[in-house]
């Protein structure tokens, strides 16, 4: 008997979680049983997306339950194993995050390929965030050669990775993120231009200064004024991948709509929301893609870590206050 501890939703939140919406507990995991796998979490990740699920409101995903382990992205290592397909010592993937370990059927897992990444890696840069950029940037968003790219949030953990790769097929790149140390990440990764939307008095008169031939592409990690001034700025058109709108998910009231709104239709916008999971067809091409990238020295990554589960809430609550320099990660083991 191996025990494990784990977050569980105590609360749910109204506006901003609190320490208090969360609560540790310790769980006793048996032996596996048959077809099944125990893993031990090394890494595990929080994400902007799970404020949603702890709203008690029908969604893409079904919401987080009272009582209840929290889940997301995990990599960890197993330990013992009573399936075939897996070993001891087997580095897997799984939404099994939020807890030390835990025990699973051997198909809820996946184990990681082989590679000279960091584990961790396929859960930011390799994984669902920079899958997230790939998709957005190249489906959703159709970019297209000379192409001048807008991106919100563009120092976290999506948001750098489609500055990357827009730089990487050689477009223009305007990124906005907040303080100097994301500004100056930016500006490492080859933004053209940087907005220190926490300095900016005017966001909109900001990118009209960044971009003044306008733009062809918005990535939308934000919302609210980001999306507002993005419209202003857009060229006829202009077509937008609505991939998150952070400033958003701890509102206790709808926020009012983009006031120019209007412009969608007089521009001949394409505003496309989506949702990773649509696109995991396009996994392997990402992954070809992000290899000869890196080997080429045209890609990077950074991550913000703390360590222990007990620090997961902290982490968390740190994605809305902008702690996070490319991906929040909480490191298990």
């Amino acid at each position: 008997m191996t025990t494990a501890r784990e977050i569980r939703l105590k609360n749910r939140p109204t506006g901003m979680p609190v320490a208090g919406d969360f609560e540790l507990a310790s769980v006793d995991l048996p032996a596996p049983g048959a077809g099944e796998v125990q893993v031990k979490n090394l890494w595990m990740t929080v994400d902007p997306y799970m404020r949603g699920r702890m709203n008690d409101v029908k969604s893409y995903v079904p919401p987080f339950q009272i009582g209840k382990a929290l889940e997301g992205g995990a990599v960890g290592q197993v330990t013992a194993s009573n399936d075939p397909g897996l070993k001891p010592g087997d580095l897997v993937q799984s939404n099994f995050g939020w807890r030390e370990g835990f025990n699973a059927p051997a198909a809820q897992v996946q184990k990681l390929p082989a590679t000279n990444l960091p584990p961790q890696a396929f859960l930011g840069a390799a994984g669902m965030p920079g899958l997230t950029a790939y998709a957005g940037l190249l489906r959703v968003a159709e970019l297209k050669d000379g192409d001048i790219v807008f991106v919100s949030g563009a120092a976290g953990a999506v948001g750098s990775v489609v500055v990357q790769i827009a730089k990487a097929r050689g477009h223009t790149v305007i990124g906005s993120a907040g303080g100097a140390e994301k500004v100056a990440f930016l500006k490492e990764i080859g933004c053209d231009a940087v907005i220190d939307y926490k300095a900016e008095p005017d966001l909109n008169a900001a990118l009209a200064r960044a971009a003044p031939q306008g733009i062809d592409v918005y990535f939308d990690n934000v919302g609210g004024d980001h999306l507002e001034a993005a419209l202003n700025a857009a060229r006829p058109f202009a077509r937008f991948a609505l991939c998150g709108a952070i400033s958003m998910y701890n509102a206790t009231e709808l926020p009012p709509g983009p006031r120019n709104l209007v412009q969608v239709v007089g521009k001949q916008l394409t505003l496309r929301g989506f949702i990773v999971s649509t696109h995991w067809d396009m996994m392997a091409d990402f992954h070809r893609d992000l290899g000869e990238w890196i080997k080429a020295g045209k890609f990077t990554w950074k991550e913000t870590v703390r360590e222990g589960i007990e620090k997961a809430p902290d982490a968390f609550l740190g994605l809305f206050k902008g702690e996070n320099l490319g991906k929040m990660l909480v490191k298990l083991a």
